[in-house]
């Protein structure tokens, strides 16, 4: 595998998506925009979100769905930058639409059962068009959130739960066969999955899981580190992208630790599958502000629901 770096000076970025042109959608956290970079390193601003756009997926209708957290307050150490918490300005999480065409945007959902998103992070279309996402919550000096997993219709007409509370959910995947959702939860570094009964819907397990869930993986290498966000390649492994311990972890089906790939950023924040035959993987790398390409990844990607 060859690793290539495609752009730098991003913006703690995020939520990447490869296009059939060769280009990567991706959003910049700490900028507050989604934006397009072309495979020969350039950015462009594709819309200008505010708060903390986290994590984007093409819907069914070819527009971009994004995952808003409602924005960071932000330190820089070591020369990496990182979130450091609920801002004095959050904005609030939501779900959001972006026009690709036009760069308009329109927000789609900000709460739940009456209760508001507060920190929405990734998200996941089935073939259905129904969007899985995770509100990983936000952190105060003193206090946390508890997130949830949520179902909704892309054109914001319906949302329910799937499971809450959820200690910071963050990446959220499916499994080849669309049986089973997966998600990662940062603080203790584990893989968690549900069994899918029907778009939208999942059996749970009885107690002790805490919410229904099944435990995959936990903190596998014997590393202090922490899960972000995920990718499922065509043999149904989950690649997680992996903070402090940085690089991407491969966990299969079964729970198997497979392989830890080293990447050159504590904040591997995100990953997704692209270029001929799915081979290559696309890497935020987002301390360091940089995209990266691994090529010749020795399994291809799972295709996605949709695409653009």
């Amino acid at each position: 595998m060859q690793i290539r770096e495609i752009a730098c000076g991003l913006q703690f970025p995020e939520g990447p998506v490869a296009l059939a042109d060769g280009s990567v959608l991706l959003v910049e956290i700490a900028r507050g925009t989604l934006s397009r970079v072309t495979p020969d390193g350039r950015i462009h601003v594709v819309a200008d979100l505010g708060g903390g756009p986290n994590g984007a997926a093409i819907g069914p209708d070819g527009a971009v769905y994004v995952c808003n957290n409602g924005g960071f307050a932000w330190t820089t150490e070591h020369g990496n930058l990182r979130p450091n918490g609920q801002p004095d300005d959050y904005s609030g999480g939501r779900i959001e639409r972006v026009d690709l065409a036009t760069g308009r945007s329109e927000r789609l959902y900000d709460q739940v059962d009456g209760i508001g998103l507060r920190g929405p992070n990734d998200l996941v279309f089935d073939p259905q068009g129904g969007l899985y996402f995770t509100d990983l919550g936000k952190t105060r000096a003193l206090d946390m959130d508890r997130g949830g997993l949520y179902y909704a219709r892309a054109d914001g007409s319906a949302i329910h739960t799937i499971a809450r509370p959820v200690l910071t959910p963050n990446g959220i995947g499916l499994s080849p066969d669309g049986r089973s959702l997966y998600y990662a939860e940062t603080e203790g570094a584990r893989l968690w999955a549900f069994d899918i009964t029907a778009p939208g819907q999942v059996r749970k397990d009885a107690w002790p899981s805490p919410h229904g869930g099944r435990m995959l993986a936990a903190a596998p290498g014997g590393h202090y580190q922490r899960f972000d966000s995920l990718a499922v390649d065509a043999f149904g492994n989950i690649c997680v992208a992996t903070l402090l311990h940085g690089g991407i972890t491969v966990i299969a089906p079964d729970g198997r630790l497979l392989s830890h790939v080293r990447l050159p950023d504590l904040y591997t924040t995100n990953l997704c599958f692209g270029g001929p035959g799915l081979r290559t993987v696309y890497a935020t790398l987002s301390g360091s502000g940089k995209l990266v390409a691994i090529d010749g990844w020795p399994v291809p990607g799972l295709p996605l629901a949709f695409n653009a």
